[in-house]
């Protein structure tokens, strides 16, 4: 009998809290991300000059004409709802790239450059591309560029589409160049920090 009942209960619980659920909606549902030029400008350099500062390189201005190329690429990439790097002719040479998507309005600046950042976790002094403890440069290629030395200005964009937010920087002169030597101490001796 008290098996009857136990099961009858368990049958009748998970429909109860799921017609509750689908009916009441949450207090926690996530609020669109703050959003803005300013907002995104002040945010991302802050947090690409921290990363720079925490490895040793010397911060990085904001550039309006990288700004605008990252802003052109966001938006072919929202209309045409590819994700992936940038392939026009002679791009590579003139500036680096990093690049986000995610889930339209969900996500803050901060997080967008933030996942970028995380990279350093999986670096390891070494001469690139030979600077990844997995052994794959690309876990780290995002990290690497923002920490460049020789770069010493960015700019990023955001556009989106129906569904979707593609985040994209732009840097110069380009990073990760093979044959660089990446040693964060080396790069703080040669500022004499």
């Amino acid at each position: 009998m008290l098996t009857k009942f136990l099961s009858l209960l368990l049958l009748v619980a998970p429909c109860t809290a799921s017609a509750a659920s689908q009916s009441i909606p949450s207090p926690n549902w996530p609020k669109p991300a703050d959003r803005g030029d300013a907002l995104l400008r002040a945010t991302a350099l802050r947090l690409h000059n921290d990363a720079r500062r925490a490895f040793g390189t010397t911060p990085m201005s904001w550039n309006t004409q990288l700004a605008g190329a990252a802003r052109g690429y966001a938006e072919r990439m929202a209309a045409t709802g590819t994700y992936e790097h940038d392939s026009t002719s002679g791009r590579r040479k003139l500036m680096g790239e990093n690049l986000w998507r995610g889930s339209r309005g969900l996500f803050s600046y901060d997080v967008m450059v933030g996942v970028m950042i995380e990279e350093a976790r999986l670096f390891h002094r070494g001469v690139f591309p030979d600077v990844s403890k997995t052994g794959q440069w690309h876990d780290v290629a995002h990290y690497t560029q923002i920490v460049w030395p020789t770069t010493t200005e960015v700019g990023c964009a955001l556009a989106s589409n129906a569904t979707t937010d593609y985040f994209v920087c732009r840097y110069a002169p380009t990073g990760n160049k093979d044959g660089t030597k990446l040693d964060p101490s080396l790069h703080l001796a040669e500022r004499g920090d």
